[in-house]
């Protein structure tokens, strides 16, 4: 019984240790912060984001969020759009750029 107990107590350690690691998750900036890089010219507005995706996708804009994700700033913004989809989109905050979600 207990080779059994040891073959499954290194079966899990080795499972544990080989699977893949936790995709990098964005740190969003606090009001303070977002109105600190919009002044500062380092981000768009918002405004002119929403312009740009209104452009690609019309809808309704549900949240907007301004993130740090892949050595960059980003905003992650939720539409609904106009045939009733809920839909995540990724704008570069930096140039307005769609950078993913259509």
């Amino acid at each position: 019984m207990f080779p059994i107990l040891t073959f499954a107590a290194a079966s899990v350690a080795f499972l544990v240790q080989t699977q893949a690691p936790a995709p990098e998750r964005s740190a969003c900036l606090s009001h303070a912060e977002q109105r600190a890089a919009i002044a500062e010219g380092r981000v768009i507005p918002l405004a002119a984001a929403k312009r740009i995706l209104r452009q690609r996708m019309p809808g309704e804009l549900l949240r907007a969020r301004l993130c740090s994700g892949s050595g960059r700033l980003i905003y992650m913004l939720t539409v609904l759009t106009h045939d009733g989809k809920v839909r995540h989109v990724t704008v570069d905050a930096t140039n307005g750029m769609v950078i993913g979600g259509l």
